[in-house]
């Protein structure tokens, strides 16, 4: 028994499913887990040794690719000083004055220790400062797992085929009203009918959770022009695209000053992190300033601050943006033209350091669209690339990324390697 297969034999017995995270289980690709020892710049290796060229990274949050030297530095010392004080500390300063200069729409921000504890707080927020219940979302996006945010989700629950979840209570869910993503014309109907109801509206500016969707011309001014309207809560889900897509996020790329913003993933430098924050009026709504509750015994981690601001630090001057646009761009042509070649419907797109695929004719602009992709033939392909050595995500749903420590001439070869991939994939 190879030491993947023990671990994965043991694991069933003690974690639900073996995972601490659903899609992690390799469900929908009809594979096995990877148990991972260790990260290495763009790699993974397996418990049994095995190398995969890594475009998951972790979800999006290593940006400078796994086990970092300028991290390692960071944290061998930080960690001489402590893991954890419950109190605040120099790093949650600095960090939240760097994020609030590199994003304009956030004067203030508080940090939390996920993307769901940010974007629950911040539709608390919302709710407390509307004095409204229902909340907008669209379906396919994903916003974490909290109660009013697991219908018509995207990512994990698409990947399991579940429609919502058992144990989200009917009235709950009521207060969720959910719309196609890029449904201008549906926007404005429900504004029409129930906008004075409504306290917030949350979105991912660019779908990662249904694959790769990139919003039309005029989906995110029709949002803002809406919301402000009627006096309605504008949140970016930027846990996915903040640094990640550009320096400013998705907002800062397409022009588009939301309320509030939900951030996570790379301003943490690879620990558990969140973080909301947007217009000074809002946030000085929450506790202790204002009566809006939200706490965390470790918030504001000093080795997850000081590990973030260290990342964001090699960003700041935006050029790894433009480097990361190049090399996902490599990787989607690359990939369209293997496909065009083998006569396989394939769409391919990025942004910065983000991408996705949909097999299909035609790019997906609503999570309908993404699910009519092939499956199967996604499932088939996903095999034969780890077969090759490069780790996708286990998921049509999920989109890839890419870090700085993947080379012009590593992308070019996972080309290669995927080419060959599809090819088997389609013959099976």
């Amino acid at each position: 028994m190879s030491r993947t297969d023990d671990y994965i034999s043991r694991a069933v017995h003690v974690l639900p499913g073996g995972v601490n995270s659903p899609v992690r289980a390799f469900k929908s690709v009809g594979a096995d887990p990877l148990i991972i020892s260790k990260g290495a710049g763009p790699m993974l290796i397996d418990v049994d040794g095995r190398e995969f060229v890594d475009y998951v990274m972790s979800w999006g949050a290593v940006i400078l690719g796994h086990n970092a030297e300028p991290i390692v530095n960071c944290l061998s010392e930080a960690v001489k000083q402590g893991t954890t004080y419950g109190m605040t500390c120099p790093a949650e300063v600095e960090i939240a004055e760097l994020i609030c200069e590199l994003m304009p729409s956030i004067d203030m921000i508080r940090f939390v220790n996920s993307g769901t504890e940010a974007t629950m707080a911040a539709v608390r927020l919302a709710r407390g400062a509307t004095g409204r219940d229902l909340l907008v979302k669209f379906e396919g996006c994903y916003h974490g797992h909290s109660d009013s945010f697991l219908v018509a989700a995207g990512s994990g629950v698409a990947t399991l085929s579940l429609p919502a979840s058992p144990g989200v209570p009917e009235k709950v869910a009521g207060l969720t009203l959910t719309l196609p993503y890029n449904d201008v014309a549906g926007l404005h109907e429900t504004f029409r009918k129930r906008g004075d109801e409504i306290a917030c509206v949350i979105v991912e500016p660019i779908v990662g959770n249904s694959g790769f969707i990139r919003p039309s011309q005029e989906f995110l001014p029709a949002l803002r022009e809406l919301t402000t309207e009627y006096d309605t809560i504008l949140i970016f889900d930027e846990v996915m695209t903040g640094f990640r897509v550009a320096l400013g996020g998705a907002q800062g790329k397409f022009g588009i000053r939301p309320d509030l913003t939900t951030l996570g993933k790379v301003i943490g430098g690879g620990f558990p992190v969140g973080a909301y924050g947007g217009r000074r009026d809002l946030m000085d709504m929450v506790a202790p300033s204002g009566p809006v509750y939200q706490a965390g015994t470790l918030s504001g981690n000093p080795l997850a601050m000081k590990a973030g601001l260290t990342v964001l630090r090699e960003l700041v001057d935006g050029s790894v943006f433009k480097e990361l646009g190049k090399r996902s761009r490599i990787l989607t042509d690359g990939l369209a033209a293997a496909a065009e070649s083998l006569e396989v419907p394939l769409v391919a797109d990025h942004e910065g350091g983000m991408w996705g695929i949909h097999f299909a004719n035609h790019p997906a602009t609503n999570f309908e669209d993404a699910k009519r992709g092939d499956g199967q033939l996604f499932a088939r392909f996903h095999r034969a690339a780890i077969d090759r050595g490069i780790l996708l995500a286990p998921s049509p749903f999920e989109a890839g990324f890419i870090s700085i420590a993947h080379s012009e001439r590593l992308v070019a070869d996972t080309v290669e390697r995927l080419a060959d991939a599809l090819a088997v994939a389609t013959r099976s």
